[in-house]
């Protein structure tokens, strides 16, 4: 059934449980929230978080990057930052006479591309390439970004003044979208608590190291799921492209995403197989933001969600759940 053996994935658990734990220490309260966004790195996607400030996007990358010996960068976005400032450019070099690559800030394993809608949508697009490919090509040649590699970028909702909407094709190349919401009381006191005791993210240990992490990829991308759970994702991709409310359904991209998501979930608590609930827990997640609204419905105040999970009403789960 899969290459994804029951050791493999005891040990990708074991890994999985190390890494959320170590992360815990810094996200106070986010237990799910951190559990989304390892999914989305070991599916090797790209995760957008809308929320307000000062709720930890900024320390769930660091928090992350630290734990598996990786190497972070923030990219704060403006008005005035350029495509080069992301992606990187060839300097001269007055010594030599040549020109010298000089990398920008997505060569790194966790990149927080922060409050992205303020740069313009040239510098936005700078972006699409290494999303999809993993890569920049500067001067006709192509440069690798280190692997593991994903972008977590952040928005703010409710200050709009000064912002550019992301196109559709960037939006469509996020593997999820999440928001990180508030803390409870015992976890906002508990923050204070840390932060006043001098504990910083970047200062907690790796649990694991890039090659283990690595080999997490490989695992997760070998998870079994079964024919039927294909076809069940595609008709209900295929279901979104039919509704009146929508300008835009899910695509393509975000059918394998949404399975690819299913997967390291699935490896996440232990199992080489995917099901149905798997999908279903991360629908909202994946599916949601793929989904752009008809002008009446955003009016009658429909909302993606809504219709994510209508959609998954209607669809009739496969009778083999597995």
């Amino acid at each position: 059934m899969s290459n994804a053996d029951p050791e493999n994935i005891e040990a990708f658990k074991e890994r999985f449980d190390a890494i959320h734990a170590n992360v815990s220490q810094a996200i106070k309260g986010k237990a799910g929230e951190i559990r989304l966004a390892l999914t989305c790195m070991l599916s090797e996607g790209h995760l957008l978080i809308d929320d307000v400030p000062g709720t930890g996007k900024t320390t769930l990358a660091k928090a992350i990057a630290s734990s598996i010996e990786g190497k972070w960068h923030r990219i704060q976005f403006t008005p005035d930052l350029l495509p080069t400032d992301v992606t990187g450019s060839m300097v001269f070099n007055a010594k030599t006479g040549d020109f010298v690559f000089h990398p920008g800030g997505v060569f790194a394993n966790v990149v927080l591309a922060d409050e992205i809608n303020r740069a313009s949508p040239k510098t936005q697009s700078a972006l699409l390439e290494v999303m999809e490919e993993r890569q920049v090509t500067i001067d006709s040649v192509q440069r690798d970004v280190p692997r593991p590699f994903v972008v977590i970028a952040t928005q703010n909702p409710v200050e709009f003044d000064g912002t550019y909407h992301l196109p559709e094709a960037q939006i469509d190349r996020f593997m999820m979208r999440m928001a990180m919401g508030y803390p409870n009381h015992e976890a906002e006191v508990q923050v204070i608590h840390d932060r006043l005791r001098g504990d910083r993210p970047e200062d907690l240990d790796p649990v694991i190291s890039q090659a283990e992490f690595e080999w997490m990829i490989e695992t997760a991308a070998n998870v079994y799921v079964a024919e039927s759970l294909q076809e069940y994702a595609v008709t209900v991709a295929n279901a979104t492209r039919l509704m009146d409310e929508l300008r835009l359904g899910v695509s393509p991209r975000g059918t394998l995403s949404w399975v690819r998501a299913a997967q390291a979930w699935a490896a996440g608590k232990g199992r080489n197989f995917v099901s149905a609930d798997d999908l279903k827990e991360l629908a909202p997640f994946v599916l949601g933001h793929r989904m752009l609204l008809a002008p009446e419905a955003e009016l009658q105040g429909v909302s993606s969600t809504d219709l994510v999970r209508r959609t998954m009403e209607v669809v009739p789960i496969p009778a083999d759940r597995s």
